[in-house]
């Protein structure tokens, strides 16, 4: 876990599925390394991470990407335009990557993102180990948000 900065915050975009077809362990903010016009596309909110996921390509090397985030080619971008789902390395610090790794080949756990958020100048992604949601779990978490939501309605 990073310690807290004093940096202003804007989200860009949240994976609501992944809240809905994951029980999230524990979280994690990471840095992402991206091109000049994937930056352009992310500041247009032209982004997907519905489908993304993280791995670790090599047994050897303690290097974290993210996979399957679909970011727009920007629109006024020439030869220099980007792959719009190639692997995005993500920038954790090594006993923060280790804790993951482990957790992810011993406990079987997922490592998905949750969000996207600019912190400052910086974009950052908050990545998550989660366990899948059995269909009777979906179906109690939505049961439960509908009776949240009745209950804040009869307040009003």
């Amino acid at each position: 876990m990073s310690a807290p900065t004093d940096r202003p915050t804007r989200v860009i975009i949240t994976n609501r599925k992944a809240f809905h077809d994951y029980e999230i362990v524990q979280r994690f903010e990471a840095g992402i390394v991206l091109t000049g016009t994937e930056v352009k596309s992310v500041r247009a909110g032209k982004v997907s991470m519905t489908d993304a996921y993280g791995m670790f390509p090599s047994r050897h090397t303690n290097e974290l990407y993210l996979m399957g985030m679909h970011i727009q080619p920007y629109d006024f971008g020439q030869r220099e335009n980007h792959e719009p789902t190639r692997r995005r390395k993500l920038l954790l610090r090594e006993h923060e990557l280790q804790r993951i790794r482990t957790q992810s080949e011993e406990k079987g756990l997922t490592i998905i993102p949750l969000s996207m958020y600019f912190s400052g100048p910086y974009i950052k992604v908050e990545i998550g180990l989660a366990r899948g949601k059995k269909l009777y779990d979906k179906r109690a978490s939505l049961k439960d948000k509908e009776l949240k939501r009745e209950a804040q309605r009869a307040r009003e």
